[in-house]
């Protein structure tokens, strides 16, 4: 397994100058989860809320797809922005980390954005919260001389959930994708440490853990460890305090009818809730992204159904993939017409630089691209509000994230069914809730994506 430092919390040591962190993490849950194993490897530190009240900004990227690079671009200069008026003294260190830095190396960022004090990969990870401390001392002396930089990690917030990411990089090689070339190979971490990182979260408080990796049923085979995936399971689900453990990213070409016989065995707390990314239905186009499966993507979900014939099912697709005809697209909509997916993600296809895919003939134009994109949206919403619809006048158990903030007593939540941050979500009136907080809810109103209940 890749070797990580066993993970253990920390309490700060006891020193008048505290470091004041304004942290941006953008991107996947995977960039967060990252994110808070930084800020809590360094102590004494606090979270502020405005730019200008810290010591040190932090932000991690993303860079998917150009989108995602546009949006860290702009990010650092809108910080960079805010500082300029600054006085040198009063001026934080802007931090950059992530995906940006290791898709296009910190030499040639540095030259086009020198606002930057410091640029940090997935090559020294570890290493992170080192080289920031050293950056802090060269940019303000001894203040920060004191600052431990040990293993650790910040509560989540909202409380209720936490992202656990169980490996790093990706075996797979499929032509649209740079993350290969941005995370590199797959490192599966070990097991023990994230054992303990999941009691320390169940110890904080987190009800539900999400279980997240490139490819969740890819952990250990870069050990050839092909139980390694089923035992991590079996070790975090009996837990103390875990009321929900939910599977995030599981590639098609992985789920067999013998771990999802595991799963089921295990039963609760592991949700019936599977993500499944299939990116296409047409075996010509799934061929030519290079998926790791190229048969016919129906007998994964068959396979799923057959062993869970109540479960909640996930997917995301590409529409407008180099030589996607009219009949590759049709092919898909019926797809998604038989399937029934609960919740459904459609992108349409970003030729992205260094990437096979992106010199492929026949690329398809913009608008047609947006058009199928927006059909089948258009289509999944309606199936999503007839799946939603039969909960009408059901008491469910709704997991509460967090204050809806403009109306007192209403409040954020998430049914089993429900991932944060991807799917919808249930609205939940009543008195004296908090985060956290497992209630039965009687659905009185159901929409395209989201429920109304009442406690």
């Amino acid at each position: 397994m890749h070797k990580i430092s066993a993970f253990y919390s920390r309490k700060p040591a006891r020193s008048k100058m505290i470091l004041k962190v304004y942290p941006v993490s953008l991107g996947c849950p995977k960039t967060r989860v990252d994110t808070e194993r930084l800020l809590g490897s360094l102590a004494p530190a606090v979270m502020v809320s405005e730019p200008d009240k810290a010591d040190l900004i932090f932000v991690n990227t993303c860079s998917f797809i150009q989108p995602a690079v546009r949006e860290s671009v702009q990010t650092i200069l809108e910080l960079a922005g805010d500082m300029e008026d600054m006085p040198a003294h009063r001026r934080p260190l802007l931090a950059v980390a992530g995906c940006l830095p290791a898709r296009y190396g910190a030499g040639e960022l540095a030259a086009e954005l020198p606002e930057v004090d410091l640029w940090l990969d997935f090559n020294n990870f570890e290493q992170w919260a080192e080289k920031i401390k050293l950056s802090l001392l060269e940019q303000k002396g001894e203040r920060f001389s004191h600052l431990s930089t040990a293993p650790g990690r910040i509560a989540p917030h909202p409380p209720s959930y936490a992202y656990l990411k169980i490996s790093e990089g990706c075996r797979h090689s499929c032509a649209f994708c740079t993350i290969p070339s941005i995370r590199g190979p797959l490192r599966s971490y070990e097991q023990e440490a994230l054992v303990q990182e999941a009691e320390w979260l169940l110890q904080k408080g987190v009800r539900e853990l999400i279980l997240v990796a490139q490819d969740l049923t890819a952990y250990g085979l870069d050990k050839n460890d092909r139980q390694a995936f089923a035992r991590l399971l079996e070790n975090i689900a009996p837990l103390p305090g875990l009321a929900r453990l939910r599977l995030m990213y599981l590639y098609p070409s992985g789920i067999t009818r013998e771990l999802l016989q595991f799963i089921k065995d295990i039963d609760a707390p592991v949700l019936p809730y599977f993500d499944v990314p299939v990116q296409h239905s047409h075996p010509e186009i799934l061929g030519a992204m290079g998926r790791p499966f190229a048969g016919n993507a129906a007998k994964t979900i068959d396979l799923i159904r057959e062993v869970f014939p109540d479960a909640a099912l996930r997917t995301s697709l590409i529409v407008g993939y180099p030589g996607e005809t009219d009949a590759h697209f049709a092919h898909l909509f019926d797809f998604v017409e038989e399937m029934r997916f609960h919740n459904l993600g459609v992108f349409a296809y970003q030729a992205e630089e260094g990437t096979p895919a992106a010199s492929f003939p026949n690329q398809v134009d913009e608008a047609v691209k947006e058009e199928r994109r927006s059909e089948i949206m258009q289509r999944q919403a309606q199936i999503s509000e007839e799946f939603l619809a039969v909960h009408l006048g059901e008491n469910l158990p709704v997991l509460l994230d967090s204050p809806q903030g403009e109306w007192p007593g209403l409040w954020i939540g998430r049914t089993w069914f429900q991932a944060p941050e991807v799917d919808g979500i249930t609205y939940v009136s009543g008195e004296n809730l908090r985060a956290g907080e497992l209630v039965t809810a009687e659905i009185v109103e159901t929409g395209a994506y989201d429920l109304q209940a009442l406690v």
